[in-house]
């Protein structure tokens, strides 16, 4: 069951992806050197990723959509677990795994075609039309 559209999942991707660059600052674990890193580099990869995805939010739109969906499951996974493989979770944890579940959410449950696509609307019309 897909519900998030996807010039909404852009929006996300982009609040994410400075959220993520910026918690360790707002959050306070900026000196716990791998919470630090993780959340930074997660964080710019999404942004980079976004940037590159052929969606309404892309710019350069050499991702596909179901590509970057796969990224954003991956990442999430990586981010709520990073706690405990790079063993930082008795400092921090829950900026991680709150970020990496929405990461994975946001993966999972996102339309995969355009509302503007051929294929889309042919879709429609199918169902429609039974």
């Amino acid at each position: 069951m897909r519900f998030i559209s996807r010039k909404f999942h852009a929006v996300l991707d982009y609040m994410a992806g400075i959220i993520l660059i910026a918690a360790p600052w707002i959050l306070g674990f900026a000196d716990v050197e791998a919470a630090k890193w993780s959340a930074v580099i997660v964080g710019a990869l999404i942004l980079v990723m976004s940037f590159l995805t052929d969606y309404e939010g892309g710019g350069k739109k050499v991702l596909s959509m179901s590509t970057h969906l796969t990224m954003d499951v991956i990442a999430g996974i990586f981010l709520a677990a990073s706690p405990w493989l790079l063993n930082f979770d008795e400092q921090v944890y829950l900026p991680h795994l709150i970020m990496g579940i929405l990461e994975i959410g946001a993966g999972i449950f996102t339309v995969t075609q355009s509302e503007h696509s051929h294929d889309h609307h042919v879709d429609r019309n199918i169902r429609t039309a039974h």
